[in-house]
């Protein structure tokens, strides 16, 4: 996991870089995972983003999710550190794309387990304000390789979104 930080925080750092933005967007809210590689369980918890706009469409989004319940008694939470390009088309309603990659770290019981991810996926947001935005919803496809086995698992977040 550690060799992850620093290239997602130099990352996060270098987004104003990219160019002139135009507008900055912070999303957090509540966020399910569906584990089905673990045999169908579910985590709640956390879902934020930050996405730096080159312009209307284009941006470059870090996203990041902690996910936490107690499925088979020992508790189990997992983490993801994504990066990556998202389009949204502007208007009232605003629908986004974006592809993602990162890391992903688990623990269950205290055993801990760090992972290449990725996460493909979009939803909704709904124009509340000038800088207020709701996102309807967030889909993603969120792959990840704990132990050398290929998770196909399946995170749906909302909440606020944040526009300056």
């Amino acid at each position: 996991m550690r060799s992850y930080v620093p290239v997602l925080a130099a990352l996060v750092l270098l987004i104003p870089a990219t160019g002139r933005a135009q507008r900055v967007e912070i999303f957090g809210g509540y966020s399910y995972l569906r584990l089905d590689s673990a045999g169908g369980v579910n985590l709640n918890g956390w879902n934020a983003a930050l996405n730096v706009k080159a312009n209307s469409w284009l941006g470059l989004a870090a996203d990041f999710s902690g996910h936490y319940g107690s499925p088979f008694g020992p508790s189990t939470s997992q983490h993801t550190f994504l990066v990556g390009p998202q389009l949204s088309f502007p208007a009232r309603v605003s629908p986004f794309v974006h592809a993602l990659v990162g890391g992903a770290r688990t623990s269950t019981a205290g055993v801990t387990d760090t992972s290449f991810a990725a996460a493909l996926g979009g939803g909704i947001d709904s124009h509340v304000a000038p800088f207020l935005a709701y996102r309807l919803f967030q889909v993603d496809y969120l792959l990840t390789r704990f132990g050398g086995i290929t998770q196909n698992d399946v995170r749906v977040s909302t909440g606020l979104v944040i526009r300056f």
